[in-house]
């Protein structure tokens, strides 16, 4: 990467759309859009359209001299939420109909014993799933041959019913995959405009519901975001892109726009999946390597926990209701976001979200329309946020909007004054993102006073020295960048794919190990060939392997990552030594004695990019309070009870490395406001990170 070329990262939220710029320098740049979710490229267009601006260069030019553009988005997301995916049918084997429905048998975790928790939306209605006879045993023995004319049958069907997606799922494809592909060659073929989701490829492990369910959602969203995917690479290529467009996936890595239109499922937590790789580049001058970074942006509040420099992956978990076998980076999500609503329940109780207003109508101060008060009123209200407008001044806001609706919708009701009830906001928005911080480190075993809080999202650092003095963190780093920390996190991050396969073996002296480092072999090199396709020499490829092991009996299994080491019998001792360990990392306790058998394998292989260089930003002006632009009037906590104090507003643009922030203040950078309460520090370093200590 040259200082002539540039690298863009687009993180397209449910509110903003965030760009960030980087050049060979080592100089970022943030700019911000309001997201149009009905048409993406229009936001993209809008932040280009600043960036051309602001370099006073057509945006044809900034374009073609980018090395790389990858693009994070909530389209998947976004459609399995509001449930408005495509017409599916699903193709499975007979008697398996209502595999789906059944979902083992059990309830989702926190709801098994609710009987008033109603059942999840079916992804493809029950006369749309349509029988196979078809059977293969689980040690792949055909026990009966597939019915062909089923297959067909049920195209016609789908056919008539004007089905769009069709997922192909039969039992035991992954021992035997001779029915399921020649299935899925039978419906290409009959069905040439419908996207086909096939089980063996999306998810070809064990477990016969997940990989049902992993095929359906693949399919429900699939032409969803394959035209979503189309739409945007041809934009950027219209307007003038050389360097292949990539787009963010739930596994913390970059994919192509094929294989991103191929495999919908990997994108449904696209955006906040970058956040730690971000994070980590943040941390690292500072030596961090444990951090919990926290993204609040205008309708959600995204948790991610990092442990000795590796993010916590997720397999085979319920997500928005819906079983998902691929690997996804652990986040916790809560409809806390700067546009939740506050409200008074029945009982009289104040509650905040996790009705959202999103980007419209927005927030009472937005002027669109917005009669409900939210987070972002009430930050308003208690003087934390600039009550004329955001964003450098791009974006006008009313304050006093602010305080009608708090006082109409909140105060006057409950008797409170609107300093009271905006912090009453204020207070309970931060308890439910606290309950989220909780659930991703204590109620996993980890205690948060061992972790640096890292801010991220435009929201996040007018709340981020209120959780860390409840949660007992002592250190808080705010990136400058702290608002477009995905999009940044997006350039930093290397292509990323999931190769994985069933491979069940009880482990001991008859096991055949070397079927193991054969399956292994064949899956790299299927992953060697596919990256050199897309321009990746073979020292620009790295591998990572994982087993998922259990112990013989248990239901659930756990994986260990062995690295590039290969499985047999010198090294057999050292995996299981290895499996015992993260067992009982993850569940307290170990059985080395017991027996222990794989069920899956994976290889994780990436395809290596440099990452851009870090940037460093001029000393400070030593006396912070030359760069002080106005005074306001802040509400703080004050024991039980809240005090106001006339507070400095610092312009965070003109501050350099080494100047000192002494709370109670606000430092307001171009997309975000940092509050310091009282007893707070904010110290910027050279990496363009704000240090904050709580002294109190």
């Amino acid at each position: 990467m040259t200082s002539t070329r540039y690298r863009l990262g687009v993180d397209a939220g449910g509110t903003f759309t965030d760009f960030v710029l980087a050049d060979g320098a080592g100089q970022m740049r943030l700019f911000k859009a309001t997201s149009t979710p009905e048409d993406g490229t229009r936001a993209i267009a809008d932040g280009l359209a600043q960036i051309s601006e602001a370099l006073d260069k057509p945006v044809s030019e900034i374009l073609s001299n980018l090395d790389l553009c990858v693009n994070g988005t909530t389209v998947a997301l976004n459609a399995l939420i509001q449930l408005k995916g495509v017409k599916t049918g699903l193709i499975c084997t007979s008697g398996h109909e209502d595999s789906l429905e059944i979902r083992l048998g059990h309830k989702e975790e926190g709801h098994r014993y609710d009987a008033k928790y109603p059942p999840a939306a079916m992804l493809v209605e029950r006369y749309l799933r349509r029988p196979i006879r078809e059977r293969v045993l689980a040690d792949g023995t055909i026990h009966t041959p597939m019915n062909e004319d089923d297959v067909r049958e049920a195209c016609e069907f789908f056919r008539a019913q004007g089905v769009q997606a069709v997922a192909v799922s039969f039992v035991w494809s992954v021992s035997n995959g001779v029915h399921e592909r020649r299935a899925a060659e039978i419906v290409r073929e009959l069905l040439p405009d419908v996207y086909v989701s096939v089980g063996l490829e999306v998810f070809p492990q064990m477990r016969e519901y997940t990989r049902t369910s992993t095929a359906v959602v693949n399919a429900y969203l699939g032409p969803v975001l394959g035209r979503y995917v189309s739409r945007i690479e041809n934009f950027y290529l219209d307007n003038g892109l050389k360097a292949p467009v990539r787009f963010y996936q739930s596994n913390g890595g970059m994919a192509s726009p094929k294989v991103m239109s191929a495999r919908a499922v990997n994108a449904i937590n696209s955006g906040p999946a970058s956040a730690p790789q971000a994070a980590l580049f943040v941390a690292k001058p500072f030596g961090y390597r444990n951090l919990i970074t926290v993204d609040m942006g205008g309708t959600s509040f995204d948790i991610t926990l990092t442990k000795e420099g590796v993010t916590n992956v997720n397999k085979d978990i319920d997500f928005l209701r819906y079983r998902i076998g691929t690997p996804m980076i652990q986040v916790e999500t809560l409809g806390a976001g700067g546009g939740s609503i506050a409200w008074i329940d029945p009982m009289g109780l104040l509650k905040v979200g996790p009705q959202s207003a999103g980007a419209v109508p927005g927030p009472a101060c937005y002027m669109r329309g917005g009669q409900e008060p939210t987070v972002t009123d009430a930050n308003v209200a208690l003087g934390y946020l600039n009550p004329v407008s955001l964003l450098g001044g791009r974006v006008k806001i009313d304050g006093q909007a602010s305080r009608t609706a708090i006082k109409t919708k909140i105060a006057k009701p409950l008797g409170l004054s609107v300093g009271k009830a905006a912090y009453g906001i204020y207070n309970i928005v931060n308890v439910n993102m606290i309950n989220g911080i909780r659930r991703v480190s204590i109620e996993r075993g980890y205690d948060p006073r061992d972790f640096v809080l890292i801010a991220a999202g435009g929201a996040t650092s007018l709340h981020i020295a209120a959780l860390a003095r409840e949660i007992g963190v002592k250190t808080v780093l705010v990136p400058k960048l702290a608002s477009g920390l995905c999009a940044f996190g997006q350039l930093l991050s290397d292509v990323k794919y999931n190769y994985m396969a069933a491979c069940p073996m009880r482990v001991d002296k008859h096991a055949n190990l070397g079927r193991v480092q054969q399956q292994f072999e064949r899956l790299e090199a299927d992953a060697v060939a596919a990256l050199a396709k897309e321009g990746f020499a073979r020292d620009r490829i790295r591998i990572e392997r994982q087993l998922d092991m259990r112990y013989t009996g248990q239901v659930h299994e756990c994986s260990v990552t062995i690295g590039s080491m290969n499985v047999g019998a010198d090294t057999i001792d050292g995996i299981r030594e290895m499996f015992d360990a993260r067992h009982k990392a993850l569940y307290t306790y170990a059985e080395p004695d017991s027996q222990v058998e794989i069920v899956n394998i994976e290889s994780t292989v990436y395809g290596v990019l440099d990452q851009p260089p870090a940037q460093a930003i001029p000393p400070g002006v030593g006396d912070p309070e030359v760069v002080v632009k106005a005074r306001r009037d802040m509400v703080f906590a004050n024991g039980h009870d809240i005090e106001t104090l006339s507070s400095p507003v610092y312009d965070g643009t003109r501050l350099g490395a080494g100047d000192l922030i002494v709370g109670p203040a606000v430092i307001e950078e171009i997309t975000t406001s940092i509050v310091l309460p009282p007893g707070w520090r904010a110290r910027l370093d050279q990496t363009g990170a704000y240090v904050l200590t709580d002294e109190s």
